[in-house]
């Protein structure tokens, strides 16, 4: 996966979770898209993991390509 492909799907997860949002706001969320929610979110998490993973490889002369995503336990307990 190339950079190019992790930040389209960074946008269209950030532009689902927004959606799923305006409407909790509203009339709130049902038990699936309460769910969806929180799996957009690990995957929003993975992804930038993934994102800057490879640009601190590419920064050290490393294969970018190289980088995998990591469990969802494992990036969702980094501090923010």
């Amino acid at each position: 996966m190339s950079e190019h492909d992790i930040i389209e799907n960074i946008d269209e997860l950030v532009r689902e979770e927004k959606e799923l949002r305006s409407r909790a706001e509203g009339q709130g969320l049902s038990e699936q898209d309460s769910a969806r929610l929180t799996h957009l979110e690990q995957r929003l998490d993975q992804c930038w993991d993934l994102l800057r993973q490879r640009r601190a490889k590419a920064e050290f002369g490393e294969k970018a390509d190289e980088a995998t995503p990591r469990p969802v336990d494992e990036v969702e307990s980094y501090r923010q």
